[in-house]
């Protein structure tokens, strides 16, 4: 007889080339859509709880939120990189192959880890400094970064096994894991920053202890569920044709995500000459768009593994039907977001930083420019998702890098100083409607490419 774990994988594995759509899309997306919100919930809190000290304070988080994005750019790249790749090997019939790449996956990212916590604790004041602290935003940051850099390599670990998971179909075990630990960092928020009096550094070590208990779940599911590919040193044997599929397949992700954190680099410099209330705010903005930004993400992360597992299968026609369908759905959920933002805009900032009237009219004002170009969201995020899922790097890396570096550091630059604040806050909707024009085109071109080639029955 059939052993169990085998049979599960393969009903999981034919559900993908067969269920319909509608149905296994959302089923995997929920999961991910829940435990991207729940990440993006708990950044708000500590952005929450912490601007309740000041305006500086509320600034540091934005300001470590960039090294927190390049944390996690390079831990998505080796993590999307490996998913993509290991779920179009298991398409193809190459188990073992798989089994390999999840092991050089985790290994590689806990040495990844290991260097960042090393670099960041013993550099505290200059790297905060660069990512663009104040004078007095620099001891709030100081103590911010401190705790956030010595949970690095969980960090990168959590990241990597929540992408391997869901890539296998597992995406409620990742949204477990990551969900215990963001509903720990909420709790412990009040408990570090107020009760202790840590401040700043509190709501750093409840995010660092969250993540090691996400790291804890994740690792058990991993290797104690049979139906998943288990993490073991002895398949840790990397190769240079592996690392380049990996890399080929994640830098997209270190490309959005990376670029990501340099525009926010620029962005909290640029912002200077208008005080700690300007960081703040744009601080404040950023981490709401994020916060709806994550559940189209999510939905698309559940996109994904459909998207590789039937491009592996040579099933053409599904993998155009499961674009379209995500891009259906995403764009009419924006519009709500969209419209119900924005006649709350004045009340979202406020929530933050109420006792600070300049922080609430410069974050109102960002916040609707980027509201209006918000159902432009879920072309540009598929326009960045299928090409990678399907192992067009190059077009994934363009797309991918476009919104915040190839359009939005320039906009920055020019627009900043010749219209002052309002040059800061219309920079980002200006690069997100250029982003849209072109991952249409990318997203175009890829599917007259595969039209050309017959569906698989």
């Amino acid at each position: 007889m059939e052993p169990k774990e085998q049979k599960t994988t393969k009903d999981q594995y034919y559900e993908m080339a067969n269920a319909p759509i509608n149905r296994i899309i959302p089923r995997l997306a929920v999961p991910t859509i829940i435990s991207m919100l729940v990440s993006s919930i708990y950044n708000m809190a500590d952005t929450f709880f912490v601007s309740q000290i000041g305006t500086s304070a509320s600034g540091a988080v934005g300001i470590i939120f960039s090294a927190m994005s390049i944390i996690q750019a390079l831990s998505f790249m080796v993590g999307m990189g490996s998913g993509n790749f290991m779920t179009r090997s298991i398409g193809a019939g190459k188990r073992k192959l798989a089994e390999h790449i999840v092991s050089i996956a985790f290994f590689t990212g806990a040495l990844i880890g290991l260097v960042i916590a090393a670099l960041g604790v013993l550099n505290l004041h200059a790297v905060v400094m660069f990512l663009g602290a104040t004078e007095t935003i620099a001891p709030y940051a100081e103590d911010y970064a401190f705790y956030i850099f010595l949970a690095a390599p969980f960090m990168t670990c959590s990241f990597i096994m929540n992408n391997l998971l869901r890539f296998q179909g597992k995406a409620f075990f990742a949204m477990f894991g990551i969900t215990i630990g963001g509903l720990l960092n909420i709790a412990l928020d009040p408990l570090f920053i107020f009760t202790l009096g840590m401040g700043t550094g509190g709501a750093a070590l409840a995010t660092g202890l969250s993540q090691f208990i996400s790291f804890c779940i994740l690792l058990f599911m991993c290797n104690f569920r049979k139906d998943c590919i288990s993490i073991r040193l002895r398949n840790f044997k990397p190769t240079l044709a592996i690392y380049r599929q990996i890399l080929y397949g994640g830098f997209p992700s270190l490309g959005r995500q990376g670029i990501t954190s340099v525009a926010t680099i620029l962005m909290n410099v640029m912002a200077h000459p208008y005080g700690d209330a300007a960081i703040a705010a744009m601080s404040i903005v950023n981490r709401f768009m994020q916060f709806i930004n994550s559940a189209i993400i999510g939905f698309g992360q559940g996109f994904q593994p459909v998207c590789s597992y039937c491009f592996g299968a040579k099933l053409y026609s599904r993998v155009k039907e499961a674009c379209w369908f995500c891009i259906k759905v995403s764009t009419v959920v924006l519009v709500v977001f969209c419209l119900l933002g924005f006649l709350a805009s004045g009340e979202i900032i406020a929530l933050f930083r109420r006792d600070d009237p300049a922080v609430i009219q410069i974050g109102t004002a960002a916040l609707r420019f980027q509201l209006i170009t918000l159902p432009l969201q879920g072309v540009i995020t598929i326009g960045n998702m299928f090409p990678q899922s399907i192992g067009y790097g190059l077009r994934a890396t363009l797309v991918s890098t476009a919104r915040q570096g190839l359009f939005l550091i320039p906009a920055l630059l020019i627009l900043t100083p010749a219209l002052g604040i309002l040059g800061l806050e219309i920079s980002q909707p200006l690069a997100d409607a250029a982003t849209f024009l072109l991952a249409a085109a990318v997203i175009r071109g890829i599917i007259q490419e595969i039209t050309k080639n017959k569906p698989a029955s």
